[in-house]
């Protein structure tokens, strides 16, 4: 493994990306969104997927700095095309404006069709929980060949599709971030694993017969296999949501066969924007958050485990470590990174010194 200063990283990373084409403000917010991933733990969403990026900016099914643009403006409705910009710009323009909405309107019902990869879900969420506003993110994914078997299914249909919900922080709480796949593992988890030659968890894949296995080769090798949902028809459900209220209620791309072929990661997404106070200022919103959040850690942990957690708190652990000790990126990611690097004209010698 090897192990790098996160602001080292960040920089290396804005150097990539801009000589994809981006100027160097879209370089460095795609950057810190990816490093921010790593810092969290979400190494599957993470450096890991610039070579891919970079590759979709080379072949033009990325569009380099580009932005939103309004399709429609109706009340608290703002429906937004991403025009298959970054994603890391598109989802910070989408969360600004449907804010402003929010901050007049008390609410606000966001759309955002295709658009390049949004990235960390939880990074638009927390946006919006740092401004005092809960957020709900349904998510769909499409543009390449679907990876998540529907419950029951032997053969991939859908996407990863991400849920997400925000909650402002209280006075004795930091803010509540729910932020998963709905396949029992996040497809860049599988990456990972594949890259570093380790098995997946088990109940995350099935090959191509539909049998459980942990080999993640399934997914990068023929025969391809498939992930699983996460809590079997539950899982398959929401997912099936982020496809209905992420794309179709916006007129985006949904999964079929049309969208399959594309080499692309496109995303739509439906962002709720709610003001805690809507209901009324006198509803001690906060105060019950403490209440429940202090009662539910209180449940005696577990054998092997040290504390009850909440959503969000394994994720700001793990990025105090690695703000001060490194971010790991195992030695096959490392490799695609220094490849895609020497591709774009870098040297060898910019990635070597930089390991802690």
């Amino acid at each position: 493994m090897i192990t790098v200063a996160h602001e080292a990283l960040e920089n290396l990373v804005t150097e990539m990306i801009g000589r994809a084409g981006s100027n160097p403000e879209e370089a460095r917010q795609v950057a810190h969104n990816l490093v921010e991933a790593n810092l969290l733990g979400h190494d599957s969403h993470g450096v890991g997927l610039v070579a891919q990026y970079m590759r979709h900016a080379k072949t033009g099914t990325l569009t380099v700095n580009g932005h939103v643009s309004l399709v429609s403006d109706n009340g608290v409705y703002l429906l937004l095309d991403g025009n298959m910009a970054y994603g890391q710009v598109t989802g910070g323009e989408a969360m600004k404006l449907g804010l402003d909405r929010a901050r007049t309107a008390g609410a606000a019902i966001v759309g955002l069709r295709n658009t390049h990869h949004l990235g960390r879900i939880g990074a638009w969420g927390e946006i919006c929980a740092q401004e005092g506003f809960i957020s709900i993110h349904f998510v769909n994914v499409i543009g390449h060949k679907p990876i998540v078997a529907p419950h029951g299914g032997a053969e991939a249909r859908y996407s990863t599709n991400p849920y997400c919900t925000a909650v402002p922080a209280t006075d004795k709480n930091p803010m509540f971030v729910l932020d998963m796949a709905t396949s029992r593992v996040a497809f860049g988890k599988a990456r990972v694993a594949y890259n570093a030659g380790k098995e997946m968890i088990e109940g995350a894949l099935i090959d191509h017969h539909g049998l459980p296995t942990r080999n993640a080769a399934v997914m990068f090798e023929e025969p391809r296999g498939a992930l699983t949902s996460f809590g079997q028809h539950k899982g398959y459900g929401l997912a099936l949501l982020g496809e209905i209220l992420g794309a179709a209620l916006l007129g985006g791309p949904v999964t079929d066969p049309v969208h399959e072929g594309k080499d692309t990661i496109c995303n739509n997404m439906l962002t709720v924007i709610i003001d805690p106070k809507g209901f009324g200022a006198d509803i001690p919103f906060a105060s019950s958050i403490d209440a429940m959040l202090g009662y539910v850690t209180s449940a005696r942990p577990g054998e092997g485990v040290d504390k009850v957690r909440v959503p969000g708190e394994p994720e700001r652990e793990t990025g105090a470590d690695r703000r001060a000790n490194g971010v790991p990126v195992d030695p096959g990611t490392w490799a695609l990174l220094v490849e895609a690097g020497v591709e774009a004209g870098m040297d060898r010698h910019d990635f070597d010194g930089i390991a802690v």
